[in-house]
């Protein structure tokens, strides 16, 4: 598990160490400069004769460039200070200059164009501007700074300079991944201590480039408190595991201990969405669907999936929504039949509906239409996958003042919200995957942007929906599980994004054929 920890944590833990003298922050420059050597190596092949800049601001992570800077400049590197703020850290500043590094620039000037060329030029740029205690975005003159140099490194040949953070692009939002104005968008962000949630949150994730954790020796989690754990995680292929989300079957298995799936997916209109649903499922191993829907769609079911089972009975998880119309036209008693199937699923989900052949309450997924269909609350076994227009949809459905664009400025802000108003798990698709349980967030960035292409949600629907059926005991039992279980789908749905055709365009039909090799590979270790 990839754990991020807020930046009151971060400080919380440090606090001991620097009681003690430890020397956290030449640590830290020690790890950066070994860094920048290694990008100095392969940018040209040596050390010695590298030309590096380092923007410094007040802050400490100011102090951590520039004590690398100092290192650098040891080593032969020709090293340059931009002050990106009235003051910097002095004794940081002094090691530079003893090394025989320069002063390029300050602050109490203006920012002319032979210093803008002279920084884009460089081989390396240290964003040491803002640091962990930073809120809000860049404020002037750094400002000016970053947009002059993102827009002089754009027409330098060769793409210019590597840009290697420090801790966090400066800019971003440390806990909550936002971006409130220009950042320098990083090639490497070297993360002290711990991993900072916003390298982990849209949209400020898609600026930090590689991300590299350097151990300074910080007890987290500190405590079991809300600030003493991680609030953002990552599963990685292990955890899918390790966790026992993907597992073998053993020889007494059977299709009721590996899951039944039942599925009221696509209308006349949609038939392709009941297709693909049911199709992931069965891909990703469930021990049966049965799929609800009109005879036309049925027929289209069937003759994609032979092994779908079309009738009601027994489940151990639903999947409901995609392709089905929110509201139905007047005349389309095919969608109005649907969405009862839909009702009556949801229904069962949070308990209302019992009887001999439903049995008791079943996780389920829910998706597209079958959003507006929500009940006022739901437990947490009920896992919502909206993107960003129907999470601002459902929100607003709930008295939030919300827009698309604001759910894109603040993912983690709105899912959260979207959370504590229904009771229900709530996964955000996007190029970066957010899953909103009962204790943190989880974060999944395993697909390309191919990825989003019609019909890839419906996939993930029924991955979701399989993988619940497989655990739904858990899910009942421990609200932390279904968004275990949430985020492990994404990162199947992702990795057979990138298996279906690596580096390519998919369809969605494509990656629900590659879900089964994913599955192998995980199982076996080989992802």
């Amino acid at each position: 598990m990839i754990d991020a920890y807020d930046a009151r944590s971060v400080r919380a833990a440090e606090e001991p160490l620097l009681a003690r003298g430890e020397p956290l922050m030449e640590r830290a420059a020690f790890a950066l400069a070994e860094v920048v050597a290694r990008e100095l190596r392969a940018r040209r092949g040596a050390v010695a004769g590298g030309r590096v800049v380092v923007l410094a601001g007040a802050g400490n992570n100011g102090g951590d460039a520039l004590l690398a800077g100092a290192r650098l400049a040891g080593r032969g590197v020709a090293v340059a200070v931009v002050r990106a703020a009235g003051a910097v850290h002095e004794e940081g500043l002094r090691a530079v200059l003893a090394a025989g590094g320069r002063a390029l620039g300050d602050a109490d000037g203006p920012w002319d164009q032979g210093l803008v060329r002279a920084v884009a030029g460089a081989d390396v740029v240290l964003d040491g501007i803002l640091g962990n205690g930073a809120s809000g975005g860049l404020r002037e003159p750094a400002r000016s700074l970053v947009t002059e140099v993102a827009r002089a490194a754009a027409s330098v040949d060769g793409g210019g300079p590597v840009v290697v953070a420090v801790d966090l692009p400066s800019g971003i939002g440390v806990d909550d991944g936002t971006v409130c104005g220009p950042v320098l968008r990083a090639d490497v962000t070297v993360s002290f201590g711990a991993l900072k949630p916003g390298l982990l949150l849209p949209p400020a994730a898609d600026l930090a480039g590689r991300v590299e954790v350097v151990d300074l020796g910080l007890a987290l989690p500190l405590s079991e408190g809300r600030h003493g754990r991680a609030s953002v995680q990552r599963l990685t292929p292990a955890d899918v595991v390790g966790l026992g989300i993907l597992r073998t079957p053993d020889a007494s298995a059977h299709k009721y201990t590996r899951g039944v799936l039942g599925v009221v997916a696509g209308t006349r209109q949609y038939p392709g969405a009941a297709v693909l649903t049911v199709s992931a499922a069965v891909r990703t191993g469930t021990g049966m669907v049965r799929y609800l829907g009109g005879r036309d769609v049925t027929a289209s079911v069937l003759a994609a999936r032979p092994e779908v089972v079309p009738a009601s009975g027994r489940v151990q998880a639903w999947a409901v929504g995609p392709g089905v119309a929110s509201a139905p036209t007047a005349d389309d008693d095919a969608t109005r039949s649907q969405q009862d199937r839909v009702r009556h699923a949801l229904a069962q989900a949070v308990g209302e509906a019992v009887s001999d052949v439903a049995g008791g309450p079943v996780p389920a997924v829910v998706d597209a239409g079958a959003l507006a269909l929500l009940p006022e609350r739901c437990p947490p076994w009920v896992v919502l996958t909206p993107h960003a227009g129907e999470l601002a949809e459902l929100l607003r459905s709930r008295g939030e003042r919300v827009e698309r664009a604001d759910v894109e400025a603040e993912p983690v802000r709105w899912v959260r919200r979207a959370r504590d108003l229904t009771g229900a798990t709530v996964l955000l698709k996007g190029g970066v995957t957010l899953v909103a349980g009962p204790d943190t967030v989880l974060s999944q960035a395993d697909g390309p942007a191919w990825l989003s292409t019609a019909g890839a949600g419906d996939v993930l629907t029924g991955i979701l929906g399989a993988l619940l059926a497989a655990h739904s005991e858990a899910a009942l039992k421990d609200p932390a599980v279904p968004s275990l279980v949430a985020a492990a789908a994404a990162l199947v749905h992702g990795r057979a994004a990138h298996r279906a055709n690596p580096g390519g365009p998919v369809s969605a039909l494509d990656v629900a054929e590659a879900v089964p090799g994913v599955v192998a590979d995980l199982l076996a270790g080989r992802a």
